[in-house]
């Protein structure tokens, strides 16, 4: 069971605390940061760490623990933030973040920081493993669950693809893909560079079931991951998102992909930020 089961106003303030230390973190970092993909996952993340997940920070070797993977690497600086907000790595390490010898590196590291469960960061890589993972589970008789949130620009990832093929297959109704759906990436939007729509469709062509929520609303995404059904399927859940979710001036805009907040822009982000 999670340690936290939040209420959903709870649940709001805690995302809302996150967005504020995700500002900090990336203001401070000496290599920047990904603003617009740390802010867009914030609601997911925070459902998942303080209502959903089957997992706590006391166990973290346990066999049976739900295992969350951040196969969109980039996302890391708020993945971070989420995991001091939770208790799995201490408040003090979020001004290392990309520092030399950090435990806390751009990319998410297994073996610097505790939590995170694979190396992620080279895109396409989470969904294979997780889906590995789930095959396993199933072997082992385990009720753990398998959850990994992918970038919608990450799914032009033909590994991707391969992965829900073998999920499909094996019938891993123990997998949970959660699709960031934030319609932006690196050079741009999504659409103009590698477009995945109609994506429902092409992850139901593949034998999954589909669902979908407001991805930026932490009811939508709460009430989507507690109702799923486990009928021997796997299931995506498509997390319409907006990039840079949050602030004003980050939110939407592709030049925030990995730019960060600096001087008055950080005033500002978190005074926008504390009349929520």
């Amino acid at each position: 069971m999670n340690p936290y089961r939040l209420s959903i106003n709870e649940l709001r303030e805690k995302a809302n605390d996150i967005r504020k230390r995700i500002v900090v973190l990336n203001s401070e970092s000496p290599a920047g940061g990904h603003t617009g993909a740390d802010l867009s996952q914030v609601e997911v993340l925070t459902s998942l760490y303080f209502r959903v997940l089957d997992c706590s920070p006391d166990r973290l070797d346990d066999p049976e623990r739900d295992v969350y993977i951040q196969s969109k690497g980039h996302g890391a600086g708020g993945y971070y933030c989420c995991l001091a907000e939770a208790g799995y790595i201490p408040e003090d390490w979020l001004p290392s973040y990309q520092h030399s010898n950090s435990k806390l590196p751009g990319h998410p590291v297994r073996q610097k920081t505790p939590g995170v469960e694979l190396n992620t960061g080279a895109l396409g890589h989470g969904l294979p493993v997780a889906v590995g993972l789930a095959i396993a589970a199933k072997k082992n008789g385990s009720k753990r669950k398998i959850y990994v949130l992918t970038g919608d620009g990450e799914l032009a990832e033909g590994s991707n693809w391969e992965a829900a093929l073998v999920a499909a297959h094996y019938h891993l109704d123990n997998l949970i893909i959660i699709n960031d759906k934030n319609q932006l990436q690196l050079a741009g939007f999504t659409k103009d560079i590698m477009n995945t729509d109609p994506l429902d469709e092409k992850w139901k062509a593949f034998g999954l079931e589909v669902s979908q929520c407001n991805g930026n609303d932490v009811m939508s995404v709460v009430n989507t991951l507690e109702t799923l059904t486990f009928n021997g399927k796997p299931n995506v859940v498509i997390a319409n998102t907006i990039k840079g979710a949050g602030i004003s001036f980050i939110q939407g805009r592709p030049e925030w992909h990995h730019r960060v907040p600096k001087g008055d822009e950080v005033t500002l982000a978190l005074e926008e930020l504390n009349h929520e």
